[in-house]
């Protein structure tokens, strides 16, 4: 197991799905976490859960989409714990399904706004705090989505594209002051989100994805939270700028 003994980590979306598996990763591994969701109550019974477990938490209500709220939210993580030695951006929503010619401008806006530019606005107040300490490990989180194309879901695809380049970009300009920025492109995972897609009547487009799944399965969001734990840590020590694919095999073919 991964240990983060002894470190802050800070996780949006962290109220349920990929992020709260791997805020309880975190917790459970040692470190101390902030957890941030803009959804208030399930991100207080989250919360209230690890603390029953012994663990240090730190339960932050955020919409990523607001940049002050975001400053807010490392400010807060910092002056609770001291520092910040780890982060995952992970806060992120699915478009309106639609062809391109008939997006919306509102829901292009809805999706960029969390999807990219919450990114962009975490990793912007993580790396002022991870600059002063000399030391860090972010890792953002794209999607297969951020590697291939997807009939109906062109603003969160291009969104997950965006994503890529600005950790390729941030990896090159801290790699050489202790500071390591990656990005995981998670497939089919059985999430919250992925329930919703099936509620809103996507089971169909979701299960012939499956069919194409190598693995032959939707992922768990645990695998997901190993994959994060592991780039923030020491052994991940020479990673740098890197796009790390967890589909099952999916986008190999």
């Amino acid at each position: 197991m991964t240990t983060m003994n002894g470190k802050v980590a800070l996780v949006t979306g962290a109220a349920s799905g990929l992020g709260l598996a791997t805020a309880i990763a975190f917790a459970r591994s040692g470190a101390a976490v902030a957890m941030a969701d803009f959804s208030e109550p399930p991100l207080n019974k989250a919360v209230q859960s690890l603390k029953d477990e012994g663990h240090r938490v730190l339960g932050i209500v955020c919409d990523v989409a607001d940049e002050l709220q975001v400053k807010a939210m490392v400010a807060q993580t910092v002056a609770t714990f001291g520092r910040l030695d780890a982060a995952y951006n992970n806060a992120g929503v699915q478009n309106v399904l639609a062809t391109a010619a008939d997006q919306s401008a509102a829901d292009f806006d809805r999706v960029t706004n969390i999807n990219l530019k919450g990114v962009w606005s975490c990793m912007k107040y993580e790396l002022q705090q991870m600059r002063q300490q000399g030391s860090g490990a972010i890792v953002n989180c794209s999607s297969i989505g951020g590697i291939l194309g997807g009939a109906q879901r062109g603003t969160y695809h291009a969104a997950k594209h965006g994503v890529i380049g600005l950790t390729k970009s941030a990896a090159l300009e801290y790699a050489a002051q202790g500071i390591r920025i990656n990005t995981i492109c998670p497939g089919v995972m059985h999430t919250p989100m992925v329930d919703q897609m099936i509620a809103n009547g996507q089971g169909a487009a979701l299960e012939a994805m499956t069919a194409n799944i190598p693995i032959a399965r939707f992922g768990r969001a645990e695998e997901i939270a190993d994959a994060v734990l592991w780039l923030c840590s020491d052994a991940a020590s020479y990673v740098i700028g890197h796009t790390l694919v967890i589909d099952g095999g999916y986008s190999i073919q």
